[in-house]
C-alpha cells in the first residue's frame, strides 16, 4: 500500500487509488450543495488484483479527511463507506439525518449519474 497515490478528481467526482499509472480503486462522490454542503461518497471500488490491501479504507479515510479539511461533513451512501464509518467513528462522525435524506434524493433525481 506505501506506493500508491491517493488523488482527489473533483471535477469527475472520484477519489482514485493510483499505482503508477494505474487507477486501482476509487470512491465515485458527489458533493451535496443543499441544504447543506457535504460529500456524498456513492461507490467504492477497488480493483480484483488488489483486493486485501487496505485499499478501500485509505480511499474512506483519505474522503474524511478531506471533508474535514474542507469543514464540510460527510454523507455516506455508498454500503463500503457506511461501514467503515461505523468501524472508526474517531474519524467518521456520524451523518446528519437531514443531509442523508437530501442525498438519497438527490441522487434518485440524477438516475444516470452513477
Amino acid at each position: 500500500m506505501s506506493d500508491i497515490e491517493i488523488r482527489d478528481d473533483r471535477a469527475a467526482g472520484r477519489l482514485e487509488a493510483v499505482d503508477g499509472a494505474e487507477v486501482v480503486g476509487h470512491i465515485e462522490y458527489f458533493v451535496l450543495e443543499s441544504p447543506g454542503r457535504a460529500l456524498v461518497p456513492v461507490h467504492t471500488l477497488v480493483e480484483p488484483a488488489h483486493e486485501g490491501k487496505g485499499i478501500a479504507g485509505s480511499l474512506a479515510r483519505e474522503l474524511y479527511a478531506i471533508a474535514g479539511r474542507e469543514g464540510v461533513p460527510v454523507a455516506p451512501l455508498c454500503p463500503y463507506v457506511v461501514k467503515w464509518a461505523a468501524r472508526h467513528p474517531e474519524e467518521a462522525p456520524p451523518a446528519d439525518r437531514e443531509l442523508l435524506r437530501a442525498a438519497k434524493l438527490w441522487l434518485a433525481a440524477h438516475p444516470g449519474r452513477f
